[in-house]
């Protein structure tokens, strides 16, 4: 069989990426530590097959572009303006701090100084990936600890994609002999930096997003999808290429611009297949990169380097917001968001490898710390959110009428009997309320806007998740007549389905669907009907036509 060593390192590294990230998944431990463990299976630190590391490199390039497209189509100015007191300050003082840390553990191995600074840096700045799915699992992202929490990694991304910029002027300041040649360097870095970014902003702004609308009204989904990855690889490259910037500022500005588009939602989504394939690429080739001998042939430095990330970065997070008068609360859940590192550290340590900064035994000291801090991260998360609670009583009242305020409460369980129970409060169920205004019902929800808007309705409302088996009981389904989940998470759905079926097996439950196979995946699970939306539409419209032939 004709062997193409593209083609094995993508299979085997996206295959035992699937394996071990299915692993973490199920301890309980962010995927990405499972996607980092399979690049050391194949990397050549270990014993059997070896991936090619140098087309395992360039795929990694392709997924740093596409990691930071998508994190300047997530990148809100609003966002970042109404947070600026916080994040703003916090995050400048935070990596100051925890890079300071770093530097002087670096200094300590006796690495140079401009070694140890990026080594420093690397510590400074937390992984999104974990950080947005940490957020996600405990229903956050949408209240004001979320909201803090996201504007703080948002700096963090900014400043390091200015840092991934001068870093070729920093390899070479070792070759300056004077101020003056000092000068120039920095000089011609930041004249390209600004020209780039005003071509962006003048131009781009302008182009990109009329192109984007251009092609959606051709109505082809295949030739959107094209144009999305074709503006982010492009830009990246023409960054490179005309300005000497690097592919990861490039795809940054690309995904910035386009974010003020009416269709960024929409680029968001379909680029966010090719996207995530190529970030496990990513992850799986850094993970080639580090030599497990490290662990035992530098332990003091990797215990100290762990300590750092997890407790004095964590620490300093906590005190800092503490300082901005932000309640407890906060507090913890920001020391726990921040006590991991990740993508930007392994592009920044990598790119410091490729220019001479640092040496091979700084980025495997990075990746090891990495691997552990993530593998401890939820662990650390779990413990803040403990300690919360039992600090509730001493901490500063939420906001009345928030998300965040009920779900510092504990669950009432509803006096409701005979009643309606709606899962999700948005279009779907928020059509569905309005004509439920005059018999008993119940909305589960986890927004506070939704939240209010079913209140207004007469709804009794339960914030919260309904895949909770302890929101579920509150809600009373043993005694309800009807379950609708309008929600469109299929997976998320079945979960709240089974939990359903087993508290009241006669309740009648109807369920939302987007395909067949959610269809048959609900049914199998228990829902007395599912929905589909297009079935519907089709239903409809055949009525409508029979009616009108029949008249």
């Amino acid at each position: 069989m004709h062997e193409s060593a593209l083609i094995t390192t993508v299979v085997l590294g996206i295959t035992l990426a699937f394996a071990f990230g299915l692993a973490a998944q199920r301890l309980k431990i962010p995927p990405i530590a499972g996607y980092l463990l399979a690049g050391v299976a194949v990397g050549p630190f270990t014993p059997g097959f070896v991936a090619d590391q140098a087309l395992a490199a360039q795929l990694a390039d392709i997924g740093v572009i596409l990691l930071m497209f998508g994190v300047g189509l997530q990148f809100s100015f609003e966002e970042l303006v109404s947070l600026r007191t916080i994040a703003v300050p916090g995050a400048l003082l935070e990596m100051a701090i925890v890079g300071s840390m770093g530097t002087a553990l670096g200094l300590t191995l006796g690495w140079p100084i401009g070694g140890a600074i990026v080594f420093g840096l690397s510590f400074s700045v937390a992984s999104t990936v974990v950080l947005l799915r940490a957020l996600q699992d405990r229903r956050l992202m949408d209240t004001d600890r979320g909201r803090i929490a996201v504007g703080w990694l948002i700096v963090e991304d900014l400043l390091m994609a200015l840092t991934l910029v001068f870093m070729p002027a920093i390899a070479t300041l070792s070759e300056a002999t004077s101020a003056g040649s000092i000068g120039v360097l920095v000089g011609l870095t930041l004249a390209k930096v600004v020209a780039f970014g005003a071509l962006m902003l003048i131009v781009g702004r302008r182009v990109i997003p009329m192109l984007l609308h251009y092609v959606a009204h051709t109505g082809s989904r295949e030739l959107f999808r094209l144009a999305v990855l074709a503006i982010a690889l492009g830009v990246a490259f023409g960054a490179a290429w005309l300005f000497g910037v690097s592919f990861a500022l490039g795809a940054f500005f690309a995904g910035m611009v386009l974010s003020e588009s009416q269709l960024s939602q929409q680029a968001a989504q379909e680029s966010l297949p090719l996207r995530d394939a190529f970030a496990v690429l990513f992850f799986v080739s850094v993970g080639m990169l580090f030599n497990p001998a490290v662990i035992v042939g530098a332990p003091l430095a990797i215990a100290a380097a762990v300590a750092i990330v997890l407790l004095g970065k964590s620490a300093v997070a906590f005190g800092l917001l503490r300082l901005l008068r932000q309640p407890t609360e906060t507090a913890l859940t920001m020391g726990a968001s921040l006590s991991q590192i990740g993508e930007f550290s392994f592009i920044l340590i990598g790119l410091a490898l490729t220019l001479g900064i640092v040496k091979q035994d700084a980025r495997d000291l990075v990746v090891a710390t990495s691997i552990i801090c993530i593998l401890i991260n939820p662990i650390i998360f779990n413990a803040a959110e403990v300690l919360a609670r039992r600090l509730r009583g001493r901490v500063p009242e939420p906001t009345p009428g928030t998300v965040q305020a009920a779900i510092a409460q504990p669950l009432v369980p509803t006096s409701l009997t005979a009643h309606v129970v709606v899962v999700g409060y948005g279009r779907v169920g928020g059509t569905i309320g309005e004509s439920l205004k005059r018999r008993p019902f119940l909305v589960i929800e986890d927004r506070d806007e939704p939240a209010a808007r079913a209140k207004r309705d007469g709804a009794e409302v339960i914030i919260g998740n309904a895949a909770d088996p302890a929101v579920l009981k509150a809600a009373n389904l043993a005694g309800a007549r009807t379950l609708l989940i309008t929600i469109p998470q299929a997976f998320e759905a079945g979960q709240i389905l089974e939990q359903a079926r087993a508290q009241n097996p006669l309740l009648k439950i109807l369920a939302r669907a987007h395909s067949d196979a959610e269809v048959d995946y609900l049914t199998k699970l228990g829902a007395t009907r599912t929905v589909m939306g297009e079935r519907e539409i089709a239903r409809v419209m055949t009525a409508d036509l029979v009616q009108q032939e029949r008249s």
